[in-house]
């Protein structure tokens, strides 16, 4: 009787059935670790709480513009910004007032460890100037996301973007996003418009998705004064080139618009504010297009 009470098969079982609790507790924390873990990978989860990020690295990309790279705080986060979204951004003043602007980032939503803004600098403009003073390992407080438009995929057959000056962040973010998804069918067209060849921004980027996905995106640059080597159109974008150029009005198609004052005028009208679509205006109006069919970042 003792030795089969001893036997090594009975003394197998308790230790075997120790050895399975501590893989399921190890398999249990694993998972939930896991879960933690990939919550705190998203940086941004529009918690309402501002967030301190340093530069890594400031980039000329014009003679008014500069590329920010921002750390976030582990090299495994992502910014869990959405397509579309924005981030805001804070400095206190000398005189304790608060200024926020809102940004897109130029980056890939997917990118680990950085966040990117490209950033054209305004006389007067008081973000601006102040992200311009600013070096390597100094802070920006960051907030986010702004949500803009919630795209769902195949949503349009095609889009529009209509764009000028630093209004081509929201643009190229959708642009990007929807050329290299393969999954996506939606064909882009951007048409953007700025002062000179030199004042284009994220030019390699653009054409280097337009030679990447020639089936899917297109992009047309349209310059108040052209040089030699410029290849597009000189001259404003205007409704009679609108018209012969871009998809007709239909629920098949969206039209998606940023850029300065002046350019919102002609076009499509301006915001009434950041959630206010405001008035449908201006060529895009005159053309048949709804203001559903017509989107101001």
């Amino acid at each position: 009787m003792l030795n089969r009470l001893s036997s090594p098969q009975t003394r197998f079982i308790p230790i075997a059935l120790s050895a399975a609790a501590v893989a399921a507790s190890a398999y249990y924390f694993t998972r939930n670790t896991s879960v933690i873990r990939n919550e705190v990978k998203q940086v941004f989860i529009g918690d309402n709480k501002w967030i301190d990020l340093p530069i890594e690295k400031i980039v000329q990309e014009s003679h008014d513009t500069k590329r920010f790279i921002f750390k976030l705080p582990t090299a495994d986060s992502t910014s869990g910004l959405t397509l579309a979204s924005a981030v805001l951004t804070k400095f206190v003043t000398p005189k304790g007032s608060n200024v926020i602007r809102p940004y897109t980032p130029v980056n890939d939503l997917s990118d680990k460890g950085t966040l990117e803004l490209v950033v054209k600098h305004y006389d007067g403009g008081k973000m601006t100037t102040h992200l311009f003073s600013l070096k390597p390992n100094d802070t920006v407080a960051f907030k986010g996301p702004i949500k803009k438009w919630q795209w769902q995929e195949n949503s349009f057959d095609s889009i529009t973007l209509l764009g000028a000056g630093s209004g081509i962040t929201p643009l190229y973010q959708l642009a990007h996003h929807i050329a290299q998804n393969p999954k996506e069918k939606t064909k882009i067209n951007l048409l953007y418009g700025n002062k000179t060849p030199q004042d284009i921004l994220l030019k390699k980027e653009l054409d280097d998705l337009q030679k990447s996905y020639p089936d899917k995106f297109s992009v047309t640059y349209f310059v108040d004064k052209a040089d030699g080597d410029f290849k597009g159109e000189t001259g404003f974008i205007t409704k009679d080139y609108l018209q012969s150029h871009i998809s007709k009005p239909s629920e098949k198609t969206q039209v998606f618009v940023c850029g300065p004052p002046p350019f919102m005028d002609v076009n499509s009208g301006q915001k009434a504010g950041p959630t206010d679509q405001g008035e449908l205006k201006g060529a895009l109006k005159d053309l048949g297009y709804t203001p559903e069919q017509v989107f101001k970042f």
